[in-house]
């Protein structure tokens, strides 16, 4: 893969901030500039549009979990506007498409595999479906359904693609970078072992129930997510409210590691991850470089013109 400009921008406008785009480069060696630092841009990232530009595969058929949400209905939209036909996995009966044309199927992941009528003609899997980490406090219940969702729901998704006589080719699976745990300073790449804690061992569960795939030939692909920001939706439209009011701080001593990720980004490595046959196992995606806390607080404070308020209590 090429080395890729990444022209990160950050801009207020009223009541939406966005904070990163991406743009091919032929350039030997690429550099990233933001306001958080100037870094060097490793050579796996690449924009939606190049990923447009890219597929010369043909139309592909493509299942899609976690369609409803902020990263599913963006992959949605640009399979949708390369040419590709979407089926689409859904909890609710009912459910309009996300996109024209696509086909919803109901499937509850804890419950068994996706309904036979759903894969049909289906060449490639994005299965991003999951309980959301940050929608409810920690109680057991929902650290239950945290790891039943995504750990039982992959392996019925797997099941599946085992009952077919003719399989997916990919499946393009999403993982986050809890996988690598609490490591404080210690420089960590897709080769490193994983952590230890709850989100760790959910990780690397999560990741089992999907390699499982390649025992059917599949090429898995396991995109370890960090923390998606758009002007959209996800983890930005949530911090935006209290730094608006002037009440936003860092969290705790502000000195740990915060792995973001533009929507734009994320997108085009899950659709390099489907085109791209070199292309297999974990890849980290996250924005060249890492900031703190302290620093992304302070550089989104500075944005928005507002002031950092005193730190938020770590729990």
């Amino acid at each position: 893969m090429g080395n890729f400009l990444c022209e990160c921008r950050q801009e207020a406008i009223e009541t939406t901030v966005d904070v990163a785009t991406t743009t091919l480069s032929q350039n030997s060696k690429s550099q990233v500039v933001t306001e958080f630092q100037l870094f060097t841009v490793s050579n796996r990232a690449q924009s939606v549009r190049d990923c447009e530009i890219d597929h010369r595969g043909g139309q592909m058929r493509v299942m899609v979990t976690g369609a409803t949400g902020v990263i599913g209905r963006a992959i949605c939209s640009f399979l949708k506007a390369r040419g590709d036909e979407i089926h689409f996995l859904t909890r609710r009966a009912g459910a309009l498409p996300v996109v024209e044309g696509a086909r919803a199927f109901r499937w509850i992941p804890e419950s068994g595999p996706p309904p036979v009528e759903a894969w049909h003609g289906v060449e490639a899997v994005v299965h991003l479906a999951g309980e959301p980490v940050a929608g409810a406090r920690w109680t057991e219940e929902q650290k239950r359904k945290i790891r039943d969702s995504r750990v039982i729901g992959t392996r019925n998704l797997v099941a599946g693609m085992r009952g077919l006589a003719t399989p997916p080719g990919v499946l393009v699976s999403a993982s986050a970078v809890g996988f690598y745990g609490d490591r404080g300073e210690e420089r960590l790449d897709e080769r490193s072992a994983p952590g230890k804690g709850y989100l760790s061992d959910v990780c690397t569960a999560w990741e089992r129930e999907s390699v499982a795939a390649e025992e059917l030939g599949a090429r898995v692909v396991l995109v370890r997510i960090g923390v998606v920001l758009s002007k959209t939706g996800g983890a930005l439209e949530k911090m935006l409210l209290p730094f608006r009011l002037g009440l936003g701080g860092r969290l705790g001593s502000g000195r740990q590691w915060f792995p973001w990720i533009h929507l734009d980004d994320i997108v085009g490595l899950v659709l390099r991850g489907l085109d791209d046959s070199a292309i297999k196992g974990p890849i980290n995606g996250v924005a060249p470089g890492i900031v703190s806390n302290d620093e992304f607080t302070r550089s989104l404070a500075a944005v928005l013109h507002r002031p950092v308020f005193l730190p938020v209590p770590e729990f």
